[in-house]
């Protein structure tokens, strides 16, 4: 693990500024073979994290570029070994010509998220920072970046660690009085932990009870528009999109799939999903986008219901109500309010009524208020919302573990037959920060970063 790596950290695109990264035994060695230091000075001589002005060579010895390069000594880096940075303009040529003459001076190309697996190896992160570096590169909100920072700075292992830590004294207190039965041991008795572990799983269930919150703030809230044809339901998917990304015709039945686009509204981000116009139609393909319609309704967390407002509700307007109702969260728009009026707000059984113009855009922006006011944030974005499936997977099987173990303890069963539940317990919590580490679960996370991360 201790070869040098190289990549280039910043994408191929061009752009002001391109960063090559290099990281491991000799990596500063290696970067000495292609950059001169315009002071004169080695690499070897210059401070930690200092940006030194020189000239990038390539593979032929010429100069390619003047550069900034700035080097961290392990363990004090970002690896935990030692590592180099070269700071260049963001030319595509001179950053491929840069990192190939690093591979003729000895390093090699990193691999999909080798330098912050070599930081979770040298134990500069645990598992769970590690994942957040990925949800921090992917966020789309400010909330969503926020809460992934928050992790990266530990706060789930903050909130893990206390809790593996006590079933560790309860497993340790247990073997010690098994194993050393002549020492003086305070006899080891399951009732003394029952507080300690109903507390451990009141936090694991707080922790977990976050993870829908998680989800809406990572992946965006999953959501249907319904209603009868040409009511405007992708008029309004347009308006939300800001472009046209569904054919609107004043023909009824234009839409016969399901489209998806993600928008965003305030700090919500939503799936939205257009679908064909609700009614009977002898139209075979039609049929089969009405009930993809239907499906969508039975999957979304929430349901905008569209209606044209200058026109009485009929029986497919009623039967798009109801599908809409079904949903978790419902919402219904009065649409086409550039028009005469027939509909009003209380002739809609919704809580939320919007009266809008999707052609206009007239409107919209309450549609955005009543969004924030069903999935505004609710709690402090700082790493303490639970976002990752994987995790809360563990957390549910400690939990459940836990929960074992209390119920075990009230029927009587000996300790030994108890602790099989806090093993278990254990193991999940580990998994989350690494302590128990898996190859191929490993594997499959940092398979998920990008080159040069």
């Amino acid at each position: 693990m201790s070869d040098v790596i190289a990549a280039v950290a910043t994408g191929w695109k061009a752009a002001a500024i391109g960063i090559i990264r290099l990281s491991g035994t000799g990596a500063i060695a290696v970067a000495q073979k292609v950059f001169l230091c315009q002071n004169g000075r080695a690499l070897t001589e210059i401070p930690d994290r200092k940006l030194v002005l020189g000239y990038l060579k390539d593979a032929l010895g010429r100069v390619i570029d003047q550069a900034l390069v700035t080097v961290s000594h392990g363990p004090s880096s970002y690896t935990g070994e030692d590592t180099v940075e070269f700071q260049c303009h963001g030319s595509p040529a001179v950053l491929a010509a840069g990192l190939e003459a690093l591979f003729q001076a000895g390093a090699r190309q990193a691999g999909p998220g080798e330098f912050t697996k070599r930081a979770f190896l040298n134990g500069q992160m645990d598992l769970s920072q590690a994942e957040a570096v990925v949800d921090l590169i992917d966020a789309e909100t400010a909330d969503a970046a926020a809460n992934a920072a928050g992790q990266l700075g530990g706060a789930i292992f903050r909130r893990i660690d206390p809790i593996y830590q006590d079933l560790t004294d309860i497993m340790s207190h247990f073997h010690a009085v098994l194993d050393y039965p002549d020492e003086e041991i305070a006899p080891f008795e399951l009732s003394q932990f029952r507080s300690t572990l109903l507390s451990d799983a009141r936090q694991l269930a707080d922790l977990l009870s976050t993870y829908r919150r998680g989800q809406i703030l990572k992946s965006g809230v999953k959501s249907v528009i319904l209603g009868r044809p040409n009511a405007g339901k992708s008029s309004l998917l347009n308006a939300l999109a800001g472009y046209d990304r569904v054919i609107v015709t004043a023909t009824a039945g234009t839409t016969r799939d399901t489209v998806e686009e993600m928008v965003k509204l305030g700090e919500t981000r939503l799936r939205l999903l257009d679908t064909a116009g609700i009614r009977d139609s002898g139209d075979e393909i039609e049929q089969m986008g009405v009930q993809r319609a239907k499906n969508a309704a039975k999957e979304a967390e929430l349901a905008i219901f569209v209606c044209d407002s200058s026109q009485a509700l009929t029986q497919e307007d009623q039967e798009a109500i109801a599908l809409a109702q079904s949903c978790p969260h419902s919402i219904a728009v009065l649409n086409k309010m550039d028009l005469p009026q027939v509909l009003t707000p209380s002739d809609l059984p919704f809580d939320m009524v919007v009266c809008l113009s999707a052609k206009t855009g007239q409107g919209l922006e309450t549609l955005e208020q009543a969004i924030t006011t069903l999935f505004g944030q609710d709690s402090a974005c700082d790493g303490s919302i639970l976002t990752n499936t994987r995790q809360a997977g563990a957390i549910y099987h400690a939990l459940t573990a836990i929960e074992n173990t209390l119920a075990s303890m009230d029927t009587g069963m000996t300790p030994d037959a108890v602790l099989v539940d806090v093993e278990s317990a254990m193991e999940a919590l580990g998994e989350i920060t690494g302590k128990v580490m898996r190859e191929e679960i490993t594997n499959r996370i940092f398979e998920r970063f990008c080159v040069g991360k």
